[in-house]
């Protein structure tokens, strides 16, 4: 009985042994970035030369090097600082408010069932609305301004935060909260050292569901009247029939999209340095 006392005391302490992991040999050649640079740079090669081949016409599908000439061009103007920071600022806005009001509402809905039944059927109608069905609504309610644009942002971060804390807290191990309980863990040290690191894992990966889908709105966010930002440059593409303007602009969301997806990953695995994960060969 002392014994496995012992053995389940050792999972609550703080200061308990780490296991030591041999370093594998590293490979140039297998590194990360190297690896997911493949694919896009083999895209890039094959397009531009189907462009070169005439294979598409140019007023449907520019050349990769037209593109890149028209983000250049951009920059040296500097209006493409302009475009990439409103809408940089509007993702973030929304992203820290949507996380904010998912995190409060959906603790509550995972530590109280009371609350679940109370609260989830209509948050799951909610998130079965499409994004453009708000866009008037907004409009009506707040004009075309910031706040309008960045609460259609939040609406869109806030439904994968929100379910993934709600799915992460459910998750928790049962015994492990009677254990602690054994122990003679209040509420709030149940919260801080069983049920908060057993659902971070959840948590972490709803942010980066939640940022994704931010990138996303943010489109739809800027059909409402918006005077700068990426994608006020669709509109503008489209209305100039343009195809370099429009595609380069989907090239910057999917390059500042990718390096903010980079950000939450870093984050999630300095966050998650204790978890054994398997190794994946």
């Amino acid at each position: 009985m002392a014994k496995n006392q012992s053995e389940v005391r050792s999972v609550f302490t703080a200061n308990g042994k780490r296991n030591v992991k041999t370093a594998k040999p590293s490979n140039a050649f297998t590194h990360p970035l190297l690896l997911g640079s493949i694919l896009p740079l083999l895209l890039v090669v094959v397009w531009e030369g189907l462009c070169r081949l005439e294979v598409f016409p140019s007023y449907q599908l520019p050349a990769p090097s037209v593109i890149l000439s028209t983000i250049v061009e951009m920059a040296t103007d500097g209006t493409l600082w302009g475009h990439v920071g409103i809408t940089s600022y509007r993702v973030l806005m929304g992203f820290l408010l949507g996380t904010a009001a998912a995190i409060l509402l959906g603790a509550l809905v995972g530590f109280y069932k009371h609350a679940e039944a109370l609260f989830d059927p209509l948050i799951q109608a909610f998130r079965s609305i499409p994004s453009l069905a708000w866009v008037p609504l907004f409009i009506l309610w707040m004009g075309i301004g910031e706040p309008s644009k960045i609460a259609m942002i939040a609406v869109g971060v806030f439904f994968p935060v929100y379910l993934n804390i709600v799915s992460g807290i459910g998750g928790v191990d049962r015994k492990l909260i009677e254990v602690g309980k054994i122990y003679g863990l209040n509420t709030f040290q149940l919260v801080r050292r069983i049920i908060l690191p057993a659902s971070l894992p959840s948590f972490l990966v709803g942010l980066r569901s939640g940022l994704g889908l931010g990138w996303m709105f943010v489109v739809a966010a800027e059909l409402m009247g918006a005077s700068q930002g990426l994608g006020y440059l669709l509109v503008v593409g489209q209305n100039t029939l343009a195809p370099e303007t429009i595609i380069a602009s989907i090239v910057l969301f999917a390059v500042i999209g990718k390096l903010s997806d980079w950000i939450l990953k870093i984050l999630e695995t300095r966050t998650l340095h204790w978890q054994d994960r398997a190794a994946k060969s």
